[in-house]
């Protein structure tokens, strides 16, 4: 396949993931989700130009940014179980209230 199309869906998978975040301003979860995607996208990226500069830089640095991800994403879910228990609702509109 042409190597435009390996470098336009990571491409499209993040601003996908962009969009996802400014336009769903109601949701935590969609915007956990939104932030994935784009660490997924920029991951994709970062291992077809390892593929195509037969280069495994790349591929160490996508490793690293899934441990991160992982972690990023596991802490997020975390403190969101934790508000629900406290709030009963993840609603944006409602996370100013943690400050007092």
């Amino acid at each position: 396949m042409d190597l435009i199309i390996f470098f336009t869906l990571p491409l499209f998978l993040f601003f996908l993931g962009l969009s996802g975040i400014f336009l769903n301003r109601k949701n935590i979860i969609l915007i956990l989700i939104s932030v994935e995607l784009l660490l997924l996208s920029i991951n994709f990226n970062l291992l077809v130009s390892s593929s195509y500069l037969d280069d495994s830089i790349g591929q160490i640095f996508s490793i690293f940014i899934l441990t991160v991800a992982a972690a990023e994403s596991s802490i997020g879910l975390a403190i969101l179980v934790i508000y629900y228990r406290i709030k009963g609702t993840v609603g944006i509109e409602f996370v100013n209230l943690l400050k007092g």
